[in-house]
Formats: C-alpha cells, structure tokens, sequence
C-alpha cells in the first residue's frame, strides 16, 4: 500500500512541476521573443530566425529558474491536497507532514539530479547554437567578444577603425600570442600588429616588442618593431571576463571532466569554481525549497489564510532570488569566499526550516 501511496504522491507532484514549467516557458517565450524582436529590427530577417533563438535561449533559462519552480510547484501541490481532504486521507495511512514532505523534497533532489546529468547537457548545447547562430549576423554589431576552439576573439569600432583581436588566451591581465588587424571601410586590412603579451588591465592597452605591419592593396609596404606601444580600447580585462565567458555552454559533465582544460584555455578559475558549486548546490536546493514551500502551505487548510501564505511566499521568493544573487555579489568581491557564497542562501533556507518544519509535523 505504501509503494502505491508513494507513487501517487511522486507522479501527481511531477505532473504540477510539469504544469508550472509549461507557464514558465510560455511567459519566457513571449517576454524574449520581444528581445530577439529588437535585437533585429534593423536587420532583413526572417521572423523565424528570433523565433528559433527564443526557444535555443529559454530552456537555459527555465535551469535557473528551476529552484523557484520546484518552489512554486511544492506550493501548488501541497495547497490542493490539503483543500481537497487528500491529507487527511494519507493521514489515515500513517502517512506524517514530515513524511509527505520529505517524499516530495527527495523527488526535486532527483529532479535535480537528472536535470544537471540529462538535461543540463542539452540545454548548453542549445546555447552554444543560440551564440553561433547570433555570431552570423556579428558583422551588423559593432562590438563583440566571444571565445571558441581557436581562442578568444574581440570585435570593436574606435575612432572609425574596425578592429580585429585574435588571441590564443586570455591569463590574469595580460592577452597571449595576439595578431590585433585594423581593417578599412572595405573590410580590406590596412595594419597588422602582433605582440607575444599584450596588458590590458585597463581600456589603454601596452603592448610590449609589437611587431607592426602596414599594408596597401594587399601588399606590406611597411614594418615596424616598437618596444612599447599603446592601443586605446573599448575594453579592458574586467569587461572582457564579463563578456566573453559565457559559462553556460559548459554542461555540469563537462565542467567536471574537462575543468583543468577549460582552466588552461584562459576561463578564470574563480568563475569555473563558482559554477561547479553552483551546479552541486542545485539538487539540495531543490530540496530544501520544497521544505519551505510546505512552511507556508500546511500551517492551514483554511482558503482565505492560503491566500495570504501564497502572497507571503511569492514576496519570499523575491527576496532569496536577490539574496542569492547578493550573496554572489560579496564572493565575487572577495568580501566573503567564493564558494561559500554559493551556499550561504541554502544554508540559511536551512536553518530557517529546521526550525519551521517541526511545527509543520505538530499539525
């Protein structure tokens, strides 16, 4: 009886997950279709093409939403059976609060786990293709940073010149092994400049031993070799961290299998760390957001106090989004460490429902 119990619990708690997961996509696809919209207003393209970043672009997003839809989900299961009398029935059969509740917080743990193994996967494959199918049209902007196997590459207008910057990687402040080609109107090549190391920890780049080519018609008509010569950039190495690594086309698997290459191949070493932790909270973050959606959903079986616990737990959702990303804030400023800020919001949802689950299996 038990067994069928469980599994009753399990697939009607997956079918609201399912449901939640469905509104949230359909609000994502609307909101950033807009966005894609008037990325391409200016642009001759076909409304598909907006249309087809959308849905490359939406399931990486629905991931980090996923602790607040297991969330909302909890919550919206846990409200209808207890309306419904079904708590009342489970009761009967021995079935505890705390006992329901765990069922459900260890079904998101597994959700979780499947998701960073299955899905995870799948959804950094879909942004990789969502960045190179936007990379098609990267002539018609006029700045970009992006990395890819051959190394990190800046596109830049300044002061009417067309800029191209290939280097192999990119470590502490300095760019390695750099060819820099300044290109005219024609997209023809009037300089080439190469450097073995170039400083870029601020927007006025020094470049050291910079070996210069001048070019016309597609000849060299002139070369140079300065000791220290000096570049004005839109970029330095603060905007070009937090432009061009965009870890979210690294899966989970990856990231664990490949994270000394991914290190060797310029990825800062704090950012890779955050996001490993990131990745292995996410299951236990998914769990314990169950034990708090039952904190405000089971103190109560009366309609209008749902009300009120439902509009108390969306503002509390609000409020740990921001703490989460607050918390973040401080690692990423050395105020706190790193990992530690990653796991800092789940500690404290935490120890909030230690606290609150004991009064939860009283009921």
């Amino acid at each position: 009886m038990n067994k069928i119990i469980y599994n009753h619990l399990i697939k009607n708690f997956l079918k609201v997950i399912t449901n939640v997961i469905l509104a949230f996509l359909s609000l994502a696809v609307i909101l950033n279709l807009f966005e894609e919209i008037e990325f391409f207003k200016d642009l001759e393209v076909n409304i598909s093409i907006p249309f087809l970043l959308t849905l490359l672009f939406i399931p990486n997003l629905i991931l980090k939403l996923l602790p607040f839809i297991i969330f909302l989900s909890a919550m919206w299961y846990l409200i209808s059976i207890n309306n419904s009398k079904e708590m009342i029935t489970l009761k009967v059969f021995g079935f505890s609060n705390f006992r329901i509740v765990l069922i459900l917080a260890l079904t998101a743990f597994l959700f979780g786990l499947i998701t960073l193994v299955v899905l995870n996967p799948i959804t950094s494959v879909m942004v990789k293709s969502y960045e190179e199918v936007k990379s098609k049209y990267s002539k018609y902007i006029d700045h970009l940073v992006t990395i890819n196997k051959n190394g990190v590459w800046i596109k830049e207008i300044n002061n009417d010149q067309l800029r191209i910057v290939n280097a192999k990687k990119i470590k502490s402040n300095f760019l390695n092994e750099v060819s820099i080609y300044i290109l005219n109107d024609e997209y023809q090549i009037n300089r080439r400049i190469e450097a073995d190391k170039i400083d870029i920890s601020n927007s006025l780049w020094k470049i050291k031993n910079a070996k210069i080519y001048d070019f016309k018609d597609g000849e060299t008509i002139e070369y140079t070799e300065l000791k220290d010569y000096q570049l004005k950039s839109l970029y330095d190495v603060v905007k070009i961290n937090s432009l061009y690594k965009n870890l979210d086309t690294i899966s989970f698997l990856n990231l664990v299998s490949d994270y000394d290459e991914l290190s060797k191949k310029g990825y800062s070493d704090r950012l890779l760390l955050e996001k490993l932790n990131t990745f292995i909270s996410l299951p236990i973050f998914l769990f314990i957001m169950v034990f708090l959606a039952s904190i405000f959903t089971m103190k109560t079986s009366s309609k209008p106090q749902n009300l009120y616990y439902i509009f108390i737990s969306i503002i509390s959702s609000v409020v740990i989004y921001y703490f989460k990303d607050l918390s973040l804030a401080l690692g990423q400023t050395d105020r706190v460490p790193l990992v530690l800020s990653v796991w800092i919001p789940i500690i404290a949802i935490s120890l909030f429902c230690c606290i609150g689950i004991i009064q939860i299996n009283e009921k």
